[in-house]
């Protein structure tokens, strides 16, 4: 399997070039194009992500697409949902960490799993419960917006708003709270955080997938500050 990221960082698009009988396993929706000796099989069979009734706290889908080269080598390619960047990462035996929607396609061996965040995160609110990524193989995350990475020492700690957190390694530990209390959080328009603790590498998105919705959302007509411009458009019509 050879994996090439184009595109970047705004649009990536994945080309996935597969040898005969190689398969890659991707979330529904996120196929762009393949070539005819590719075939498609949408599976929930597996272990892992797609047969755990755990998955469904993760926020990622039960169901998951199969493409395997058949009679000969084959080309996939892959797009995530929204404008932004991909990672490729190959694991070794180690486990990696993907918030909620940021899996995007890995090898058909991986083990995909969820996994609770820690009771210290959900009495907080946080309710995070993060995907780990197991085992030996290629595997694709995505961001909406550029990915930043955050390299950790040992006992060093960064702190990253809910909202922008895409992966993390096994070795970095993590706690999730809010900003200051209720009042403070109100006023300032931030919420919750996760603190990382290294060793280990985190990666974030420059651009927040609930921000955004919430900023386009308060722009639509008759809703947000727009709503006294839309009466008076009305008026005047």
């Amino acid at each position: 399997m050879d994996i090439e990221l184009t595109h970047k960082p705004s649009y990536t698009h994945v080309r996935v070039d597969l040898d005969s009988g190689e398969s890659i396993l991707a979330e529904p929706g996120a196929m762009v194009s393949h070539s005819p000796t590719i075939s498609i099989e949408t599976t929930t069979s597996r272990d892992g992500l797609l047969s755990s009734a755990k998955s469904m706290l993760g926020g990622e889908s039960l169901l998951a697409n199969e493409f395997t080269a058949e009679g000969g080598s084959g080309i996939i390619t892959l797009a995530p949902p929204t404008p932004g960047d991909v990672h490729h990462h190959e694991l070794t035996g180690e486990t990696l960490y993907a918030v909620d929607g940021a899996f995007l396609a890995s090898d058909p061996n991986i083990d995909i799993d969820s996994e609770f965040g820690g009771i210290k995160s959900m009495l907080a609110g946080a309710s995070i419960t993060p995907l780990a990524l197991k085992g030996t193989g290629n595997v694709l995350i995505e961001a909406f917006g550029g990915l930043e990475t955050v390299e950790l020492d040992a006992g060093e700690s960064y702190t990253i708003d809910n909202d922008h957190v895409v992966a993390w390694e096994e070795s970095v530990t993590f706690d999730a709270h809010r900003v200051g209390g209720l009042k403070s959080t109100l006023l300032s328009g931030e919420g919750l955080v996760m603190d990382f603790t290294g060793p280990g590498t985190v990666w974030y998105q420059t651009r927040g997938l609930d921000s955004f919705t919430s900023a386009i959302a308060d722009a639509l007509p008759g809703t947000g500050d727009n709503d006294n411009d839309a009466s008076g458009l009305d008026d005047f019509i």
